[in-house]
Parts: structure tokens; C-alpha cells; sequence
């Protein structure tokens, strides 16, 4: 595949909210932050408007390099110039997730005017409050609000990304023209809940842990933290995937080739593979944010507020959807989003079901796969037919956001 085409128009901005927000868990964040990224030009009608939300250690850099790592943004093979997801006809927009650690309001944010001891400088840590999907979303539509936008074109995100599509439809369906929920669920499962748990447990048994304090020394519980990553980045990939790109080759000692095996020698290449995963996300990635957004995830149950009927959730709504799966996905299963696709029919809504066939696991959203290419292009410009949503060359475009 080509490489990536840079965005046509890249803004970086953090968005302040200064009514703030109440919580789903009944705390009120009065200083409220949220970090964005916006790729291409807001039409004059305000009309182009595609929110792209991310995955549980994604962020707001869905089209660039990584300030941190340097490494093309998350989803740069989806959203650019001519792409899928097109900067030359939308105006894309990126939000940190409320709880993050890439600018938004988060752990490791001061608690400035908020309630409780402590405030001023010193970070919220594990005092942060539990966050909610339904929270996150609700703090992208204060940002929307803020931008001027009355009315988003589409939504789109895979994984915990997926979560906040169908949280954005169901609770704010006159917003929505489209949606796109990707490799997700419309609740977490027992076993996604065993493995995030799995993940907090090696970040509290890390001894730079110190009960969630370790910022006040300078430490960082690293090593908890890249257990919990590697455990994480087994589920997004199929065994299909491991073995094509590892098998059981072992990696050698490169002075010495022909030494004995030796119990903590030669590491397997998936070893390997799984460490350097580990230690790279230490360095962009907060403890606390991440045990405060696997537990977001966990709480997500969009049937819950309405009696187990996930279908009233999404009742009258005039939102059109496509929703895609992997075969090879075991973390969010195609069952899952069978499960969405027939609530949605029960509901008479407008929806479309794609099955990918890919063995890839569930990152295939995020990696070469074609079919996802093509199915995103072609339902977004279905939908931009059906909202009379006119291609705007980006040189006319009135203004920018």
C-alpha cells in the first residue's frame, strides 16, 4: 500500500469547557479540558463534520506523527487526503478521551477548582472519579457545541472507539447523520473484564506503584504498566497472526549464535515482540489513565439503562449505520456485533452488517486491510449522497475551525 497522504489542514487545540461537567457517577469536573486534533476544512454549512473516536491507548493524533514516539498517527492509512475517510471532503475531528493523558482532563490533571482536598496543583491520581462511555461522549458534544457545530455528519471509531459511536447514537441521535461502530460490543464482556483486570493487578503489584502516588517522586510503575500492555496486545491479535509473523522462531544471541539454550537466554521472537511493545507504551502512556479508562470500558452496558432491551436504545432513531466485524476477532467477537446489527433492525433503523473476513485479530481495523477500506468509502459517500452533502474542494472552503 502507498504511504499515508498528510492531512490537508492539521489543527491542535485544547479545548477548555468552562461550565464543566457532572459525571454519570455525580461528581462535577469544573475544570474540564478537552485535547483535539481537526484534519481538513469545516464546509459553510457546517455540514462535513466526521468525529473519529479512538481505542483504549489511542489518542487524539489520528493522522500525524506521534509528538512522543514519532510514529504515524493511529489511523493515518484511513483518515488523510483522499483516503477513506477524506480531509479534501470532511472536516475530521480527534478528541483525547476525558480520562486520558494526552491533554484532556485526566489523573494527571490538576485538580484546579474542583472539589475535594488538595486542590491546586496536585494531580487527581487514583482520586480521579470513575468515567463513564456515556461520559466521554458527553464531553465531545461540549466540544462540538463549542466549535459550532449543531449537527456531526458521522462518527466513526473501532473498539472502545466503537463503544463511543454507539454511545453517541443512542444518546444524541438527532446529531448523528451516520455511524460507523467497528470490531465492538454494546457491553463489555466477563472475559474482556477478566483481562483488564489481569492488566490492573500487574500495575498495583509494580513496587513503583506506591498507591497510585509514584508521580510524586518522579517514578512510573514501568514495568506494571508493560505487563499490562503486553497482556492487552495478546487479545488484539488471532493466533493466525502470531504464527505468520513469529511462529516459534527463536530470537538468537546475534555474538553468539551457537550458544546453549539457556533457561532466561534466547527469547522467542513473540517474546521479543511483546517486551518492545510493552516498553514503547511506557512512554507515552499514564498508569492511572489507563486504569481509570479499562474500567470505563468494563462499566459499558448500553442496554442497562433500558431494562436489557438494547433495541430501545436505539428506538425511532433516523441514524444510518454500518456495522463491521473480523472474523478472526475473539476480544469483540462477530457475535457482538450480529448482536448490535439485529437490535438496530428491531428497532427499524437503517443499518447495514459487514463480516470482514481477516486474519488478523481484532487490530485488523487499524492495520492493511482493503475490504475495511472499501467498506468505509463506499457507506460514507452513500450517506453523503443521502444527507445532499455537496464535495467541497478544500481551496473553496470558507473557514477553518
Amino acid at each position: 500500500m502507498d504511504q499515508p497522504t498528510a492531512p490537508t489542514t492539521t489543527v491542535h487545540r485544547c479545548i477548555s469547557l468552562p461550565g464543566g461537567l457532572t459525571l454519570d457517577c455525580g461528581v462535577h469536573l469544573a475544570c474540564l479540558e478537552i485535547a483535539v486534533c481537526s484534519y481538513g476544512t469545516l464546509n459553510q454549512a457546517a455540514d462535513n463534520a466526521i468525529l473519529v473516536c479512538h481505542a483504549l491507548t489511542g489518542d487524539q493524533y489520528a493522522a500525524e506523527p506521534h509528538p512522543v514516539t514519532g510514529k504515524p498517527g493511529w489511523w493515518s492509512r484511513m483518515v488523510g487526503a483522499g483516503r477513506p475517510i477524506d480531509t479534501d471532503r470532511f472536516f475530521v475531528l480527534c478528541m483525547n478521551v476525558l480520562g486520558g493523558c494526552m491533554g484532556s482532563t485526566g489523573p494527571r490533571s490538576p485538580r484546579g477548582r474542583s472539589p475535594g482536598p488538595g486542590d491546586g496543583v496536585e494531580p487527581w491520581g487514583t482520586d480521579f472519579p470513575p468515567i463513564t462511555i456515556r461520559d466521554m461522549v458527553r464531553a465531545q458534544r461540549l466540544v462540538i457545541a463549542e466549535m459550532g457545530i449543531a449537527r456531526l455528519f458521522a462518527v466513526v471509531g473501532g473498539s472502545m472507539g466503537g463503544m463511543q459511536v454507539l454511545q453517541w447514537a443512542a444518546t444524541y441521535p438527532d446529531l448523528v447523520f451516520a455511524a460507523v461502530p467497528i470490531a465492538t460490543a454494546p457491553f463489555h464482556s466477563a472475559q474482556n473484564i477478566a483481562f483488564n483486570e489481569v492488566s490492573r493487578q500487574a500495575i498495583f503489584a509494580d513496587p513503583d506503584w506506591q498507591g497510585g502516588r509514584y508521580w510524586s517522586d518522579g517514578r512510573i510503575p514501568s514495568r506494571g504498566l508493560a505487563v499490562a500492555r503486553m497482556m492487552a496486545h495478546i487479545t488484539y491479535l488471532s493466533e493466525e497472526a502470531l504464527t505468520r509473523k513469529f511462529g516459534r522462531r527463536l530470537r538468537r544471541d546475534p555474538y553468539n549464535a551457537e550458544a546453549p539454550l539457556a533457561l532466561f537466554g534466547e527469547m522467542f521472537e513473540v517474546e521479543s515482540y511483546l517486551r518492545h511493545q510493552g516498553s514503547s507504551f511506557v512512554s507515552r502512556f499514564d498508569a492511572n489513565s489507563y486504569l481509570t479508562i479499562t474500567r470505563a470500558m468494563d462499566y459499558f452496558d448500553l442496554a442497562a439503562d433500558h431494562d436489557g432491551d438494547l433495541a430501545a436504545a436505539f428506538r425511532q432513531t433516523a441514524t444510518r449505520f454500518c456495522v463491521i466485524s473480523f472474523s478472526s476477532d475473539w476480544l469483540f467477537p462477530t457475535a457482538q456485533s450480529r448482536t448490535v446489527a439485529r437490535a438496530l433492525n428491531r428497532a427499524a433503523a437503517n443499518v447495514s452488517f459487514v463480516e470482514i473476513d481477516s486474519d488478523k485479530g481484532h487490530d485488523a481495523f487499524l492495520l492493511d486491510e482493503p475490504a475495511l477500506d472499501r467498506t468505509i468509502r463506499g457507506f460514507l459517500a452513500g450517506a453523503a449522497e443521502h444527507a445532499g452533502l455537496q464535495h467541497q474542494p478544500v481551496d473553496q472552503a470558507p473557514f477553518v475551525v
